[in-house]
């Protein structure tokens, strides 16, 4: 049934879109002034927005009040593989519900995707970018619940787009105060005069009005469609792609709008377009462990939970009817619980499956999902760089999305030097990029980074011989590099190619001692953080609605998947091997060890690197 809301969004839109095809947008009106200059000061943090104001924020409210309200008829214990955020949401919610949880953690930090560390020189080095968005309802009900509200650091209401085409230059998507969603994001894109003319524009709303009209059932449908494909099936121009798809594909799964589902694209966009502040970014003001994790590991301990640091599992151990028996450690010791709950990164679950649980479609599902690979990096420079005060959209090539967090980040504030934290994507075939990055050396991967930054800030990047990529710098470039640091990670969010929402599982498996956590479990939010807190709720009230005699439905699977778990030989898990960060499914800064753990667990990462060296050699 169509609402009010969806049905009044058409008028309104055709009324923008003739206002704006018989007016001209003055700079003076218009916010969107080219960023970069040294005229233009944005280094300040904006109040926090309404975020509570929405249908979302209220169901995630309504699902931590019912966690709270719950009393339950035998506390349970709950053991938790995994200390990512959706193993600390599974634990903090079940022990908010009166349960017992404990979470082991392999690594002798929590955060998993979030995780930091401090490097010799006391630096901290990230896992990845993360950003908050003010339609991230989870993630908002959760600060508010551990009351650390003031940890976020709000950004003005915008989108920065770096212009290849202007080097130094930025265009923006401004979203003007007091005009509801979505005819917010619709005048932002209208008032824009840099990216797309109003004829591209004109064409590129229709095929989107569905999303509105229709929601998520149109949304889902588009699940078979890569980004590419969509547009060339309802005729959007081709340069949309160029101008707009590419960073949004980027920025939200790494990989290009040719490999990434349309339903990725518009399950964000129909966030963000129902809103009003959906697309309103904030940055934690300092490192996650701190920051996040340790709040969310306090409020598990005060309500009787407890989390354990370097305590890896090594095997999911089952009893006759297919129920977990226990977990044996690594150590030897085991872990007995009423019930258990896997956090784990789909490709490290995968080693995990139990031989008695190999042959059952439910798991077998799950080889359909496989992580992406992305490459963060952190490149300190001996000076300020024209720093904008908010994420950026680099709309090149090889990079994503980046921000200078000596600006952006209160701990990392620094008026003299500037620290940029990119995210290198694609960075691999995997992901539908054209040279195996992962595989290549930290030295060849900040070279050519290098080369990208120098070539969209031409001014400011320094000529450098240890860096041949910036060989054709002119002598008002300054800025130097002097040191960086690179995290690769093998296998992140779940790879979001089309055809693949299907096969994301239930919390709810099978065995009926066993829940699923994780953001690649299926909820309406992506591979994110906000579907990582969120997929730890939901595992949660799994738990807790069966100790009320509730049992939630199994996903349903796939008729193929059904057919082929028929026919598959059992298989006993091959377990993780190794220790640190790679070998758990997270990101760290490559080491002889490292490279040569990778290889041998996960060969595909080194696809084509033989060939390319071969290359190199002959050349």
């Amino acid at each position: 049934m169509t609402s009010m809301r969806s049905r009044s969004v058409i008028p309104i839109l055709v009324t923008l879109l003739l206002w704006c095809s018989f007016s001209t947008v003055s700079e003076a009106f218009s916010p969107n002034i080219l960023l970069g200059r040294r005229s233009m000061k944005l280094f300040k943090d904006f109040p926090k927005p309404n975020v509570e104001n929405t249908d979302n924020y209220r169901t995630g409210e309504a699902l931590s009040s019912k966690f709270k309200a719950n009393t339950p008829t035998t506390p349970k214990t709950v053991a938790i593989i995994g200390g990512g955020l959706s193993g600390l949401s599974a634990a903090k919610y079940l022990s908010d519900s009166g349960h017992i949880p404990t979470v082991y953690e392999a690594r002798p930090i929590l955060g998993g995707k979030v995780s930091a560390w401090q490097d010799s020189d006391g630096d901290w080095i990230e896992t990845g970018l993360h950003i908050f968005f003010g339609a991230y309802p989870n993630m908002m009900n959760l600060f508010n619940e551990l009351n650390i509200n003031d940890r976020l650091q709000w950004k003005v209401h915008k989108m920065i787009f770096a212009m290849q085409e202007l080097p130094g230059e930025f265009t923006t998507f401004d979203f003007i105060p007091g005009i509801p969603a979505p005819f917010n994001f619709g005048l932002a894109i209208l008032m824009n005069q840099k990216m797309l003319t109003l004829g591209e524009k004109l064409q590129t709303a229709p095929p989107l009005l569905p999303m509105l009209i229709e929601g998520q059932d149109f949304i889902d449908r588009q699940d078979e469609l890569s980004v590419t494909e969509f547009m060339r099936k309802y005729g959007m121009p081709e340069r949309i792609n160029r101008e707009v798809f590419i960073s949004m594909a980027k920025a939200l799964d790494f990989i290009d709008p040719d490999k990434l589902s349309m339903t990725v694209v518009l399950t964000a966009m129909n966030r963000f377009l129902n809103e009003d502040n959906g697309l309103q970014m904030a940055f934690l003001d300092g490192n996650q462990p701190e920051r996040l994790c340790e709040p969310m590991k306090q409020s598990i301990e005060k309500n009787g939970g407890k989390v354990h640091v370097s305590s890896p599992c090594k095997e999911i151990v089952t009893n006759e009817d297919g129920t977990v028996k226990h977990l044996l450690m690594r150590d030897g010791s085991t872990v007995v619980a009423d019930e258990y709950v896997s956090a784990m990164p789909v490709d490290i679950f995968k080693r995990f499956i139990p031989k008695t649980w190999s042959t059952m479609p439910f798991f077998r599902q799950v080889d359909e999902l496989e992580g992406i690979p992305v490459i963060n990096l952190h490149m300190w420079f001996d000076r300020k760089l024209k720093a904008v005060d908010h994420l950026c959209f680099s709309r090149s090539p090889l990079l994503s999305v980046y921000a200078d967090m000596s600006t952006t980040c209160k701990e990392y504030y620094d008026e003299e030097k500037s620290m940029l934290e990119l995210v290198f994507a694609p960075c691999s075939p995997l992901a539908g990029g054209n040279v195996n990055w992962i595989a290549k050396s930290d030295e060849q991967i900040i070279d050519a980074t290098m080369g990208e930054l120098a070539r969209l800030f031409p001014t400011e990047i320094a000529k450098d011989d240890k860096w041949p990529a910036t060989s054709k710098q002119g002598p008002q470039g300054k800025a130097r590099l002097t040191k960086f640091a690179v995290v690769k990670v093998p296998r992140s969010v779940y790879a979001a190619i089309p055809g693949r929402n299907k096969y994301r599982p239930s919390q709810t498996t099978p065995i009926e001692n066993f829940t699923l956590a994780g953001d690649w479990t299926s909820q309406k939010f992506l591979g994110s953080m906000e579907g990582a807190i969120l997929g730890g709720k939901l595992a949660a009230e799994v738990i807790v609605d069966k100790d009320k005699g509730i049992r939630k439905p199994l996903k349903e699977i796939q008729q193929h998947i059904v057919d082929n778990a028929a026919k598959f030989t059992p298989k006993e898990p091959t377990g993780v091997k190794g220790d640190g960060a790679i070998a758990w499914g997270g990101g760290a800064s490559f080491s002889k060890d490292n490279k040569d753990l990778l290889r041998e667990v996960d060969p595909i990462q080194f696809q084509g690197e033989e060939k390319e060296e071969k290359a190199i050699v002959g050349a």
